[in-house]
């Protein structure tokens, strides 16, 4: 009896993370993790080198024998957490598609013209919902 309480307590632990992981970061918190992790390996490894997330990405992969254990640990973490935000943000024209055009009235062209409406608008499906929060604008 007890052993089937553990082995339920060690299933519900492994799916644990798989569930954490259908969210995304926000800019901000990828961000601050990159800054707070490797703020001072970016300093010393990457002057000079235009801050955006590619060029960055390559100087500190190119810098690994150099830089920090808890930056190397957490930098690859925060830079795929910033590609699926984008990613979820590109699936909101899909998504949302009938809601964009029924409802507000738009153009899945023109997909953040329409965020707003869809924040607001009632009868917005699940699917819809979903992927507005995986993008973070929920």
């Amino acid at each position: 009896m007890v052993r089937r309480y553990i082995l339920l307590s060690v299933a519900i632990a492994l799916s644990a993370p798989s569930l954490a992981a259908a969210q995304t970061m926000s800019f901000a918190d990828s961000a601050g993790l990159i800054a707070s992790s490797c703020g001072a390996d970016i300093t010393a490894n990457c002057r000079g080198v235009n801050l955006d997330s590619n060029r960055l990405k390559e100087c500190l992969s190119r810098n690994q024998d150099v830089v920090s254990a808890q930056c190397k640990a957490t930098y690859f973490k925060a830079f795929e957490a910033i590609q699926k935000r984008i990613a979820a943000r590109v699936t909101v024209a899909n998504a949302c598609q009938r809601e964009i055009v029924k409802l507000c009235g738009g153009s899945t062209k023109e997909t953040s013209k329409s965020i707003p409406c869809l924040m607001t608008a009632s009868g917005v499906g699940a699917r819809c919902q979903q992927s507005l929060g995986e993008a973070g604008y929920r």
